[in-house]
């Protein structure tokens, strides 16, 4: 494994010697490591860095690992996250999964049963983003109507009333699928723009006008009036069929 396909994984603990020879381990496996020992910083850190996985403590000294988890996806971050912790009741186990956790380890633990532990949750984040096109959609969602034209989500096509057929692009599809998902809710541009290209993208508004356009334009060319999808002047985007339907 070259350096750059290293699996980068945070390791969030308070017990700095287990921290430290956990690093030790995880990076004689082929992965590289970020430590923390508190919980304060690390969604700044993931504003700016990208992460694989995450290993959380429970009981952290500047809080729980589970609100860590809660505040992290709230914020949108879908991290893989592994909770080690001393504590073997089912109930912390239970809480541990239901916060959004993919797995849960028991301390002490043998280096080889983590190192396992972290390579089937990658395996499985990995194969789940198979089917993703952007980070809110996927080629298995179901067919949708979106201003009179039926959009085909497995062969990102849009069939229109007129009875053509155009491909579409990844993020034109992206566009539409989440304002189809909020419709009847402004959407900011920066809502768009993370759920199109990610989170942690570095995307201008223009680039994103520029994809709108290009969906306009698609409609136009076979005489369809976007009047359910609007500008919100200063703010971002509304896609509002029912607004059209009562008019």
């Amino acid at each position: 494994m070259n350096a750059s396909s290293k699996p980068l994984i945070l390791i969030i603990e308070d017990d700095q010697a287990l921290a430290n020879l956990t690093a030790e381990h995880l990076e004689l496996a082929g992965m590289k490591t970020q430590v923390f020992y508190r919980a304060a910083n690390i969604q700044r850190f993931l504003e700016s860095n990208f992460a694989n996985l995450m290993l959380l403590d429970v009981n952290l000294p500047d809080g729980s690992g589970f609100s860590v988890l809660e505040e992290l996806r709230k914020s949108g971050y879908d991290l893989p996250t592994i909770f080690f912790t001393g504590n073997d009741s089912e109930v912390q186990k239970v809480r541990g999964l239901e916060t959004g956790a993919d797995d849960y380890i028991t301390k002490p633990f043998s280096f080889p049963e983590l190192v396992a532990r972290i390579n089937a949750v990658l395996r499985r984040a990995e194969t789940a983003k198979d089917n993703r096109v952007t980070p809110t959609s996927n080629i298995s969602e179901q067919p949708f109507e979106f201003c009179g034209a039926e959009v085909n989500t497995q062969r990102l096509e849009v069939t229109f009333p007129d009875g053509k057929t155009e491909p579409l692009g990844r993020k034109e599809f992206g566009i539409m699928a989440y304002l189809f998902a909020n419709q009847g809710t402004i959407l900011t541009r920066k809502n768009l723009i993370h759920a199109v290209w990610g989170i942690h993208a570095d995307v201008k508004s223009r680039s994103l006008d520029q994809y709108i356009v290009k969906v306009r334009d698609m409609f136009a060319r076979h005489g369809i009036k976007l009047d359910a999808f609007r500008t919100i002047h200063g703010v971002g985007y509304i896609y509002d069929p029912t607004e059209i339907n009562k008019a």
